[in-house]
């Protein structure tokens, strides 16, 4: 299994089966890029005021001006009016004194017709409900990242695949059906499930079936491109379909119509060979072959060759989501991810959620974000092999928190800067957000990759609830927000160095050929080349040990003790030395220093 690319190495990388997995998993990122952020239009808070006095008459109509004829005299703000004078005539004598809303409100149509907001009055004292909505739909994300990589690693990628890919229209269609703000919230939950667990099964399954080159094109022309082309159409189908029960319906129906590519779409075949189903592999590979119209090998996989090549604390063995966190390793990835994953989703969500706290048309202003993922995402894949994988990341990341930073100094009456630099900072985690969906798949092994990547995800869920509360915090300080996402990404960016480089790497089966992260490669490295950097300290006496050990002024350096007893090692194990007479060299010196 550890030599399955070279084993389908025959296939060759672009054939006819290759095209048409990039082209059809692509087409079904499409609807997630939009379903993540329907809520934009969905949920949109129309201008709105008071109505005004129910038994105000003139002329025996209601006294109800056209929304933008509305003067001062209905009240001070949208959540209070001005009480009417006792014994009053036409025209109204007001008081100086306000009152609630108690009549209800009324909503500008001029750019919906109506969103759940103007539907159930969520504003004013209600107004809290709109992001606790949208951050249900995270919550149901983040549950679904969390059991999609289990569901997926135990039954197959291709069964989730089909099975969430069903799963979110219909829950689409029954929450265009919602007869309440709870109801609508439940299958907006309900609807985060399987959007993401659609989307990170059709990643892993796409990866798991390509090349090194073709999954690098897959990642960024089929499945991040898809979803950037998804959030290009919603701003298309909100401005025609402006109710957003409608807009729902119209959601619901992409997703819908790729139901018949199960009998295109095969299971992954890495899956397979690791749970020993080398038949059903070997079937996928020569159905593969006969699509290409390439000739194949008279043996693809031996039976038993999985179990043969794995360690024995591997075979058979099922493998849970404490496999993520057992080994070193394994448990320095998953935690790095975590925090990277969760910095970056909640920056990239958030500034695409602020969409509608923008300036201007914004229909248009979606349509610019979605165009500036879109040539990200080519950007990213014509730059992503031409520099290691942590610096791309690092770099994207950089750039954006440095973008967002810099609008701390901009005055507040510059607006147009404010969504200048917004736009900039959006570029940077647009790159970030697609390559990670390259990068992390690369860094976990086959029989917890999907798990992995669900975990990340979670992390990245955890960030996207919290975005539309740090959005809100805009109502406190317009700048809190920029300051908030910047300083997270800055912080991402740091710890991204740390990670190991994949780059023209086959992918790992196995969570023995994990690689270290990069503190620990520096450590290896030096290991390598101790013959280089060589020190030799000839003496038995501790006091002299521990001189020559603080001369040496390079962190980690590969150290010779010659004549050194056992007794003195055992002694200084305070000093933070830990010392292999076997192996010739100590590691850690540079805790020696700190301690004195």
């Amino acid at each position: 299994m550890s030599d399955f690319d070279e084993a389908t190495s025959f296939l060759g990388d672009y054939g006819a089966f290759q095209n048409l997995i990039i082209v059809l998993l692509g087409l079904s990122a499409i609807p997630c890029g939009y379903m993540s952020v329907i809520v934009v239009f969905v949920s949109d808070t129309p201008e709105h005021h008071c109505k005004v006095w129910s038994n105000s008459t003139i002329s025996g109509a209601h006294v109800e001006p056209p929304f933008h004829e509305r003067s001062s005299w209905i009240g001070p703000d949208s959540c209070s009016r001005y009480k009417v004078r006792a014994n009053w005539t036409v025209p109204v004598e007001l008081a100086n004194s306000t009152e609630e809303c108690v009549d209800g409100w009324f909503y500008s149509t001029e750019r919906y017709t109506a969103t759940i907001v103007s539907e159930w009055d969520l504003v004013c004292d209600n107004a809290w409900k709109v992001p606790f909505s949208t951050s249900l739909f995270f919550v149901g994300a983040l549950f679904g990242s969390f059991i999609s990589g289990h569901l997926s690693d135990r039954f197959g990628r291709k069964p989730v695949f089909f099975f969430t890919l069903v799963f979110t229209p219909v829950t689409a269609l029954i929450q265009a059906t919602s007869v309440s703000w709870v109801m609508f919230c439940f299958f907006n939950c309900l609807k985060g499930v399987g959007m993401i667990s659609n989307y990170l099964t059709s990643l892993i399954l796409g990866a798991e079936m390509l090349s090194d080159s073709a999954r690098v094109s897959y990642t960024f022309l089929g499945h991040s491109l898809g979803y950037g082309l998804g959030y290009a159409l919603l701003p298309l189908f909100a401005y025609f379909i402006r109710g957003w029960r409608m807009l729902l319906v119209a959601s619901a129906i992409p997703g819908l119509l790729l139901v018949p590519t199960w009998w295109l779409i095969p299971e992954s075949p890495r899956w397979l060979l690791q749970k020993g189903r080398v038949d059903e592999a070997e079937l996928v590979i020569r159905n593969a072959a006969k699509r290409n119209r390439v000739a194949v090998p008279e043996v693809l996989f031996k039976a038993g060759e999985c179990s043969e090549r794995m360690p024995e604390d591997e075979a058979q063995q099922t493998f849970t989501f404490m496999d993520l966190i057992r080994t070193r390793n394994m448990r320095n990835i998953t935690i790095l991810g975590l925090f990277i994953w969760m910095s970056v989703a909640m920056v990239f969500h958030g500034l695409a959620l602020n969409t509608s706290n923008l300036n201007g048309n914004i229909y248009l202003n979606c349509f610019i974000y979605a165009a500036i993922d879109i040539v990200m995402y080519i950007a990213t894949w014509l730059l992503v092999n031409r520099a290691p994988r942590p610096i791309v990341l690092f770099s994207s990341m950089m750039f954006c928190g440095i973008m967002l930073l810099i609008i701390m100094l901009v005055p507040d009456d510059m607006h147009l800067m404010f969504q200048v630099l917004g736009l900039l900072g959006r570029i940077g985690v647009s790159a970030a957000y697609s390559f990670m969906f390259l990068f992390f798949p690369e860094l976990f092994p086959t029989v917890v990759r999907t798990m992995g990547v669900g975990v990340n995800s979670t992390g990245a869920r955890l960030g996207t609830i919290l975005s539309p509360y740090v959005i809100y915090l805009g109502v406190f300080s317009k700048i809190l927000p920029y300051l908030i996402f910047g300083t997270f990404s800055i912080i991402a960016a740091v710890f991204s160095m740390l990670l190991p480089d994949t780059r023209n790497c086959q992918l790992l089966d196995l969570i023995s050929q994990v690689q270290p992260i990069r503190r620990g490669r520096v450590l290896q490295r030096l290991y390598e080349l101790r013959e280089e950097n060589f020190l030799q300290l000839n003496t038995t006496k501790p006091k002299e040990l521990v001189v020559d050990l603080r001369r040496v002024r390079t962190p980690m350096i590969p150290v010779s003790i010659q004549g050194v007893s056992d007794d003195i090692v055992e002694e200084h194990k305070y000093l933070g030395v830990f010392i292999d007479c076997k192996l010739d060299w100590a590691k850690n010196t540079d805790a020696l220093y700190k301690k004195g």
